[in-house]
């Protein structure tokens, strides 16, 4: 007879720590939800609580014989197949050993879902909507124990009158989704004035032989089933057969309500848990995010102050990979402002470049041999004091990204100019978007062009050292540099920057053009299309805070190895993470077992 508090039990009360800090990110967004992490120590827990509860782990058991309910249950369902209340169902038989997936107590007995329930399901058919009239219940409308009719389509009298000849659902009435998002089975506590389609449908022979949630627990536990055996090449489905026939465990009745108070005392534990779990990492995050925000708002007599404030707690700090990649971005911002190496007063100016690039520029222009490939640029727009979102040290200037460059443009598409794809490397290497990655070019998948495209489209004729900016679509202002010697092009959603090599850090531009500030220029510039992307008027008018020469080597080389430490700590923490996830998996093994 196993006690209340069952080793068991004591496993799960006694780990808590475990099953909290076992946190990953999710693969993708849940309905209903806009978390981007998963507590799964706790999402592992709950199903352990509902799988010792249904091997009778966590509760005594009874004198009682399920064999007694099972027939009472049999003479009920028989009775209302007589007085043609029930159709007869085709049997499905006994079930065998290699169909269950747990062990039950020896006075417990495994039935049918079928046998122990009256199974149906929803309409099959795709009645007409319109305005008003009754509710049609699908399966988007159950999710997490909860019935949801915010957002729910309406069918007519009419239609809902012939399917609730087949499938009427009563107050009391478990609702099992049978499609696309598997399982989510919810108690009807309201008057069920709609119908249903596409969703598995339990209904007692008798209320009083049954708990309700003793079926809701164990077909919450018996989804993760389902869906591993469900089929559809579109959508995931379980048939209607496939419920009635599934495994049953028949427990006492005395034996039900013990283990649904049981499973209602560990769910209220575990959401406790998640409260203070989700409670904790965002306070952890606020913390996180206000100290960053001190460091970044301090002026030159406050800097050194705030930076001891975060190192002296460092390692309480930078626990999560959120938090690290938030020190990222704050240092690639303190180093655009100028705040993340010293100002020496003995370096030439910024000033001094610009008059370098001005005269650099024009030589350029007075080159006849040059005159295709360079162009003579507008007058910029002077920089007002409202365009410039911080103040700068001495010796730097704000200058716009045009200044800087001697060409700014971008690609065609082949099909404009009736250029074929090819799959031969001695071709034209054709740079699009997915090739520009974050600081690197990611050339895993090549793609080719004849080579007369660069005879129509020379501007965008790649040269080493090229900057690649992406402009269309979800990867907008993904940067990184051409550093391959290869005859290539690119194509309409990738622009082109090619700066004056021999006097502008290109590194320091690829850190400005990750930094906060110019991410803020990217979004806000963003033309309004079907679908977003950046003009090159625009990345042409980009404000950036330029230092002198001499000090922006000395940036790039300290965010080069503040950014390594963070991917350190981030794999640290990966790692550390994986072992969470790993023990928390142990623990529920051993606790089975």
């Amino acid at each position: 007879m196993a006690a209340s508090n069952s080793p068991a039990e004591q496993l799960i009360t006694e780990n808590l720590d475990i099953w909290t800090s076992a946190i990953k990110k999710r693969g993708s967004q849940g309905r209903g939800s806009s978390k981007k992490i998963e507590l799964y120590g706790v999402s592992v827990l709950r199903l352990l609580i509902l799988e010792l509860s249904f091997s009778g782990k966590l509760t005594e058991q009874s004198n009682e014989n399920a064999v007694d309910l099972l027939t009472s249950l049999t003479n009920i369902k028989n009775e209302l197949i007589k007085k043609k209340v029930l159709k007869k169902n085709k049997p499905n038989g006994a079930v065998e050993a290699n169909e269950v997936r747990i062990t039950i107590p020896n006075n417990w007995k495994w039935s049918r879902l079928g046998d122990a329930f009256d199974v149906r399901d929803g309409t099959h058919d795709s009645p007409k909507y319109q305005e008003c009239g009754y509710p049609l219940v699908t399966s988007k409308n159950i999710y997490n124990g909860v019935l949801d009719l915010s957002n729910i389509k309406y069918i007519s009298e009419e239609d809902h009158l012939k399917i609730s000849e087949r499938s009427k659902v009563d107050r009391g009435d478990i609702l099992f989704a049978m499609i696309g998002s598997i399982g989510n089975p919810v108690i009807i506590d309201i008057e069920p004035n709609f119908s249903v389609k596409n969703v598995g449908l339990f209904k007692y022979y008798d209320p009083k032989q049954s708990n309700p949630k003793y079926l809701q627990y164990y077909l919450m536990l018996a989804e993760k089933w389902f869906k591993e055996e469900s089929t559809g090449a579109v959508q995931s489905f379980v048939s209607l057969g496939k419920l009635r026939s599934f495994p049953f465990p028949v427990a006492p009745l005395k034996e039900q309500d013990s283990i649904v108070a049981k499973v209602d005392e560990l769910m209220a534990l575990c959401d406790q848990l998640e409260q203070q779990t989700e409670t904790s990492l965002l306070a952890h995050q606020t913390l996180v995010e206000t100290l960053l925000n001190t460091l970044l708002n301090a002026d030159q007599n406050s800097f050194d102050q705030a930076w001891e404030r975060i190192a002296q707690h460092f390692d309480v700090l930078f626990t999560t990979e959120h938090s690290i990649d938030q020190l990222k971005q704050t240092i690639l911002q303190l180093a655009v402002m100028g705040k993340l190496v010293p100002q020496d007063p003995n370096d030439e100016p910024a000033s001094v470049l610009l008059e370098k690039i001005a005269a650099e520029k024009e030589q350029l222009l007075s080159n006849k041999e040059q005159d295709k490939k360079i162009k003579k640029q507008k007058a910029l727009p002077p920089i007002s004091d409202d365009e410039k979102p911080f103040e700068l040290p001495a010796g730097w200037e704000w200058v716009r990204l045009e200044a800087l460059s001697h060409l700014i443009t971008k690609g065609s598409s082949p099909k404009w100019q009736g250029v074929a794809y090819t799959e031969n490397p001695e071709d034209i290497l054709f740079v699009t978007s997915e090739n520009v990655g974050a600081n690197c070019l990611l050339l895993d998948k090549k793609k080719y062009v004849e080579k007369h495209f660069n005879e129509v489209e020379p501007r965008s004729i790649l040269r080493k050292g090229d900057i690649l900016m992406n402009i269309v679509g979800g990867s907008i202002g993904r940067t990184a540099v051409f550093d391959i010697d290869a005859l290539a092009n690119i194509n309409q959603a990738v622009c082109l920057i090619r700066v004056f090599d021999e006097i502008i850090e290109k590194e320091y531009l690829l850190k400005f053009f990750n930094s906060e500030t110019c991410r803020g220029y990217m979004f806000d510039k963003q033309v309004d299309n079907a679908r977003a992307n950046l003009s090159m008027g625009n990345i042409s008018k980009f404000v950036i805070p330029l230092p002198p020469s001499a000090e922006s080597p000395r940036i790039v080389t300290k965010v080069n190895e503040l950014l390594a430490l963070c991917e350190t700590l981030k794999l640290h923490i990966s790692e550390s993470q994986a072992t969470k996830l790993h023990l928390a998996d142990t623990m529920a093994e051993q606790a089975l077992n």
